[in-house]
């Protein structure tokens, strides 16, 4: 039974990942619900017929409320809030919890971003009905919900979702031209690889230096970044998977100061996100 229960912390780090964003409140709500298990009397264990299902609707739940509080913690978070990034564990970073989330299409960048705008209720129907496959009668047990109301809040925040396309070759080279004109300082470069209404956001969660708000434009977004280099000594800048698609690892004197992920469209580079928070890149 003991490594059964064990057995369930990857599927639970891959809800709560995707629930919360960061790799470190993932873990704290599944260690939570661990204790919860634990806490239990043993004929009460006994008489649950799944321990899985009931790890996951504890965690479900301490996820749920945890949105709830996290809404007033990021209005006073200095700068734009991005979720964490993920490194490819293929890729030499042996992470832990990091290396136990699935890196596919609901854990993109871009798709996060698009959960933080809906309501927790939202958000934990989609996620547990469109990623992993969880019945609207199972979630109503975890929302406290009907059927109906799980499965109107799932639509709701589909709509809110934009489908993006897998990455392809040429987005691997977008992210290796973007590389190029950036450390070469080339400004029509860089605004050729950009779509003309792209995004920069950066999160330093004022620990690090960086704008606090976005920059629309690629003009705009090309001027800031030559700014950037001009100030900056000694960086280089590594390609590597964040989140399943191409980005940009950037490292100074060997220390990680940020991660960038990217969305494309149109051959172009439409959303950058540059994570410089230093308590979001421990997995690097």
């Amino acid at each position: 039974m003991t490594d059964a229960i064990l057995g369930e912390r990857r599927h639970l780090i891959n809800i709560a990942y995707r629930l919360l964003g960061t790799l470190a409140e993932a873990e704290d709500a599944v260690q939570e619900a661990y204790a919860r298990w634990y806490a239990l009397p043993a004929p009460h264990q006994d008489a649950i017929a799944s321990p899985g299902a009931w790890l996951t609707t504890v965690t479900s739940r301490i996820c749920l409320d945890q949105l709830g509080s996290a809404r007033a913690r990021r209005e006073r978070y200095v700068g734009e809030w991005i979720p964490e990034p993920l490194p490819d564990p293929a890729e030499g970073h042996p992470t832990d919890p990091a290396d136990r989330v699935t890196l596919d299409e609901s854990v993109t960048m871009a798709f996060l971003v698009a959960l933080e705008s809906m309501t927790p209720a939202q958000r934990v129907s989609l996620i547990l009905h469109d990623v992993f496959q969880y019945s609207f009668t199972e979630i109503a047990e975890i929302t406290g919900r009907t059927p109906a109301a799980c499965r109107e809040l799932a639509s709701t925040a589909r709509r809110r979702v934009r489908a993006s396309p897998p990455p392809t070759p040429q987005a691997v080279h977008l992210v290796r031209d973007f590389k190029h004109a950036w450390q070469t300082q080339d400004i029509t470069a860089l605004v050729g690889l950009l779509d003309p209404t792209a995004t920069f956001t950066a999160d330093g969660g004022g620990l690090a230096t960086t704008t606090l708000h976005p920059i629309h434009g690629s003009e705009q977004i090309a001027e800031f970044l030559i700014a950037v280099a001009d100030k900056t000594l000694g960086v280089v800048l590594h390609e590597r998977t964040v989140n399943g698609r191409p980005g940009l690892l950037i490292q100074n004197a060997g220390v990680t100061a940020s991660v960038y992920a990217f969305d494309f469209a149109d051959d172009r580079i439409t959303h950058i996100w540059a994570v410089r928070n230093p308590e979001k890149l421990r997995s690097w």
